[in-house]
């Protein structure tokens, strides 16, 4: 069984290895696309790229990453809920955020019918990429080596999300 030091050390080998890809701004592109599936919320390419940043636009619509340990996320501890920076969809309650010592903002669960799951192999290993069910816009991967009760691990990019603080009258 493999620890969380030796998987962190080996994605930054693979990471080094590939030339640090996400900080030239390349998007890393999933095997298997969600090209064929259909969303609730479809736009144009141009649609997308006015709505969003760049930086937001290449995580979402691109499977793009962020560097680790740059997303304001990570040190966001207020109750409330993270949602789709495509759509607005909601998506992880902040009951659910973790620290999980990646670099990216890390969840045990994601509210009911809020994500879907494609097979991802790039660099190499089988993966399961996370993307908004509604918009289809790339949030990250879950991997099993998460905290109970799930042992599962939702790690996104702080830039696929948003953040809306629970109203101080609930």
């Amino acid at each position: 069984m493999i620890d969380r030091r030796t998987l962190l050390a080996s994605a930054a080998g693979l990471a080094a290895l590939f030339g640090f890809r996400w900080l030239r701004g390349e998007p890393v592109r999933a095997a298997e696309t969600k090209a064929a599936e259909r969303f609730e919320i479809e736009k144009t390419d141009a649609e997308w790229r006015a709505q969003l940043t760049p930086q937001q636009y290449r995580i979402l619509r691109q499977q793009g990453t962020e560097p680790p340990f740059t997303s304001p996320l990570l040190k966001e501890h207020r109750k409330g809920i993270f949602a789709c920076a495509g759509c607005d969809l909601p998506l992880y309650s902040s009951e659910t955020k973790f620290e999980s010592g990646t670099g990216w903002p890390s969840f045990w669960k994601p509210l009911d019918n809020a994500v879907g799951e494609t097979r991802d192999t790039t660099f190499g290993m089988a993966r399961t990429e996370i993307h908004c069910r509604r918009c289809g816009g790339h949030l990250g991967h879950v991997f099993d080596d998460g905290p109970k009760p799930t042992g599962l691990r939702y790690c996104m990019d702080g830039l696929a999300l948003v953040f809306h603080p629970a109203s101080s009258t609930t």
